[in-house]
């Protein structure tokens, strides 16, 4: 048969991210000997994929002295259907059939309306409050660019349930702290930036100091501790040496933050007025830190005329009362300019780029008593929190400035434990249900997440629903098998054995890194944030447009979109990355419906196999692309884009 055209087929890429080549690449070459003289010639240009009908535009004519024939319909239509598997490039000089610029712009447009939606999704039950409250804090202006560590300090100190972390999140301005009007809600320490006018400095809250001696019932109703949910296994004698130990592990985060403050706050309760707790605490403010600026400040004084009253008693301590009130906010104006009163102004390092003032946050998740506080106790080198067997020992979220041994600076988050949400419900506790609720912020405002799992217990559902939440926030993961030590009789084959059983129960994080660890010793927590930092890497990376499109277009010919009933077959007519953190890729296609799920999981796959990526999820957008006019030549289009059925079937945080 003669032809008037001949076939090229595209020349295949290695790609040095790629350990594992796709059997298409080997295969490409051998193409044209499939269809030695066809009627074609295909050629790239722009990396984007014509449509069929644009496919005669895209032919190049053979020179007079190559023609030795013609072909009638017949055989063409034959050709034309042997080749319907294949996409093609367009090689049109007009480029009238895609503006790239503007699917560029449309693609950003694209993971703006997706992740827009999926917040709706995956809204958490104070999410609003939280925004409002962010957008309060943000009115004033930052005087200046210096980071969190260089700031001077400001702790808040007092007994249990006078206000402390009200007073807190007065002051930093947002609903960082719980507050829930029962003692011993908080036990670690939580920092915060404030502001004042020129001065900036770091308000620290911590749990209420126990100076008098009690008996241990007495301190576990006044810390809410509990010797049965989530303590099982564990002997009797061992949990009451836990409880025993509670409010000395709670004093030593108080006098940690003393330690290392410039001005401390000593808030005492106006409606209980003073008690013996109070005065022993002043007496040893006196006696240890008369060096520093003390402001005895007096709350829960929402009435100015009440409030002089209340303060009376409170002279007796050696220290001038200020009436204050957390919660409308009474007295705090006054209460800031004694605290910027007793601060040196701080200038930040000389050599301070705020170019790179972004530090990625790896959260620390799991079930509750995993060892996530044994971990980040180990990376940081010191007792950051508290750590006991007690279950929920935890409460708020944790967050730590960390420098790893390259340099790299990271923000860990230790988080509460998270149980199945039946279980808080019928448990009645508001604290479990707050602290659940800030470990899912916690996710969400992270960049890297480290899911801890115990070694011995390996997978449950609880935590197959919190790796589910992972991949639907778009965070990076790394997979944390703590207590390694604890499995016996371990030999080479352990960790595959344990690693496929991991595989096979998450496959919602099959691309997660795992590491094994034992925090109590120290042991290999170093390689959390090793794998971390890939991640973190891993997760910002951009593919470049032409090697993008080399893949799908490779991806496409191997295994071509399955056709529907009526004929019609899906094609891509351009691909591109159009966002990073995670990384995601939007497909201008002829028609989303045409790409079922299966294709659309093959896809990712096939670019997981060519580009990499591990460790961070990888969403894919499809666009249904529909000619409506044209304009000077060009197309007009208007594109859609409508969360899958499988971002419609996302858990909610309530569902877990």
């Amino acid at each position: 048969m003669l032809s008037l055209y001949q076939l090229h087929a595209p020349t295949p890429v290695s790609y040095p991210l790629s350990k594992t080549l796709n059997p298409f690449h080997t295969a490409l070459p051998f193409l044209p000997s499939l269809f030695p003289r066809s009627i074609f010639s295909l050629t790239r240009r722009n990396s984007f994929f014509a449509p069929r009908r644009n496919f005669f535009h895209s032919v190049t004519r053979l020179s007079a002295d190559q023609f030795s024939g013609s072909v009638d319909d017949e055989e063409e239509e034959e050709i034309l259907e042997e080749l319907d598997d294949v996409e093609y490039y367009s090689d049109n000089d007009n480029e009238d059939d895609v503006d790239v610029i503007a699917l560029e712009e449309e693609a950003k447009d694209a993971v703006q309306a997706y992740s827009t939606s999926l917040s709706r999704i995956l809204e958490i039950e104070d999410g609003k409050i939280d925004r409002k409250e962010t957008r309060k804090r943000n009115k004033g202006t930052r005087t200046n660019n210096i980071p969190d560590k260089f700031l001077p300090k400001v702790a808040i100190l007092g007994r249990p349930n006078v206000g402390k972390s009200a007073l807190f999140n007065r002051l930093v301005g947002g609903n960082w702290a719980i507050v829930v009007d029962e003692p011993g809600v908080t036990r670690d320490r939580l920092y915060g930036r404030s502001h004042w006018g020129e001065h900036e400095f770091m308000v620290v809250d911590t749990g209420g100091v126990l100076t008098v001696s009690k008996s241990q019932d007495t301190v576990m109703k006044e810390l809410d501790i509990t010797t049965t949910i989530g303590m099982d296994g564990i002997p009797f004698a061992t949990r009451e040496a836990a409880v025993a130990r509670m409010p000395s592990m709670i004093e030593r985060q108080a006098m940690a933050a003393v330690e290392e403050s410039s001005v401390i706050i000593f808030l005492v309760d106006g409606q209980t007025g003073l008690l013996a707790a109070d005065v022993e605490i002043a007496n040893w403010l006196r006696k240890h830190y008369s060096d520093k600026c003390i402001i005895l400040a007096v709350n829960k004084c929402e009435s100015p005329k009440k409030g002089t009253m209340q303060t009376y008693e409170f002279w007796s301590l050696g220290f001038e009362p200020i009436p204050i009130s957390a919660i409308s906010g009474t007295g705090t104006g006054e209460l800031l300019e004694l605290i910027c009163s007793g601060l040196q102004k701080v200038e930040g390092p000389k050599n301070f780029d705020e170019g790179e003032d972004y530090v990625p946050a790896i959260s620390i998740v799991g079930r509750p008593n995993v060892g996530k506080s044994s971990i980040l106790n180990a990376l940081v080198g010191e007792d950051r929190t508290i750590v006991s067997p007690i279950s929920g020992t935890t409460r708020d979220a944790i967050d730590t400035e960390f420098t790893g041994a390259d340099g790299q600076k990271f923000k860990l988050i230790d988080t509460a434990g998270i149980r199945k949400r039946s279980a808080i419900i019928s448990g009645g506790s508001t604290t479990e249900s707050l602290s659940v609720n800030r470990a899912f912020r916690a996710i969400r405002r992270s960049d890297v997440v480290a899911l801890v799992i115990e070694a011995l217990a390996c997978i449950t559902e609880q935590d197959y629903k919190i790796a589910e939440r992972i991949e639907q926030e778009g965070k990076g993961c790394v997979i944390v098998v703590n207590k390694w030590d604890t499995i016996p009789n371990k030999n080479q084959q352990t960790a595959a054995y344990y690693e496929q059983d991991v595989r096979e129960k998450l496959r919602k994080l099959d691309w997660a890194p795992i590491v094994y660890s034992t925090a109590i010793i120290g042991q290999s927590v170093e390689k959390i944030i090793v794998a971390a930092s890939e991640v973190e890497k891993e997760r910002s990376r951009r593919l470049g447009t032409s090697i993008l499109n080399q893949v799908v277009q490779e991806a496409v010919a191997f295994k071509p979109p399955p056709r529907t009933r009526g004929g019609r077959r899906g094609r891509v007519y351009y691909c591109t990355q159009a966002a990073i953190r995670p990384p995601t890729f939007v497909f201008f296609v002829n028609d989303a419906k045409l790409f079922p799920e299966t294709y659309r999981r093959y896809m990712e796959k096939q670019l997981r196999t060519d580009a990499g990526f591990p460790g961070t999820p990888i969403r894919l957008l499809w666009r249904s692309r529909r000619t409506m006019g044209r304009d000077d030549g060009k197309a007009v289009t208007r594109t859609q884009v409508k969360p899958t059925s499988h971002d419609r079937k996302l858990v909610s945080a309530t569902a877990l």
